[in-house]
């Protein structure tokens, strides 16, 4: 039992500490620590191309390897935030941002989630609507008929009904 639990522990460890374990190499890091801290910002900002959903900072893929190069060549070439960000949507294209920017081509990436959301607000609000009208419309229904009822319209159906 004490093993399970050590080994549970462990797993807890390791899966706790993976979020802060990135890919960056030490030969990568800058000597400067502002720059570098700079560089893992935009880093944490650009997709990896191959891994698709995970930022260049958290990839091991070769090519986010030589996109984080290429953000700390440029930022020692001494170009601001902007400019390596705009450098790299001119030679990539927008996808290289995990956080497409708000401009007009991208207003539809924009637009889809809360359309989505009040378009599903919507949907929920009419079918508890409509279901409210069917439980009042059952709620509305006459009571069934009585043993006595039924015989008495079975009679009348036939047409031997001697009560008038």
């Amino acid at each position: 039992m004490r093993k399970l639990i050590a080994a549970l522990g462990i797993a807890l460890a390791v899966a706790l500490s993976a979020p802060l374990a990135h890919a960056v190499q030490p030969d990568e890091v800058m000597a400067d620590p502002a720059k570098e801290a700079r560089a893992r910002e935009l880093s944490r900002e650009l997709r990896c191309m191959v891994c698709q959903n995970q930022s260049i900072d958290d990839s091991d893929a070769t090519l986010a390897k030589d996109l984080r190069l290429l953000v700390r060549e440029r930022i020692a070439a001494g170009d601001s935030n902007k400019q390596v960000l705009d450098y790299l949507v001119a030679r990539y294209g927008e996808f290289v941002l995990l956080k497409p920017r708000f401009e007009a081509h991208t207003l539809i990436l924009w637009l889809i989630p809360p359309l989505v959301l009040i378009g599903g607000g919507l949907g929920l609000w009419l079918h508890i609507r409509r279901r409210g009208r069917v439980v009042e419309a059952v709620a509305d229904m006459p009571a069934p008929l009585s043993a006595e009822e039924q015989a008495r319209l079975q009679r009348l159906l036939a047409g031997n009904d001697q009560k008038a």
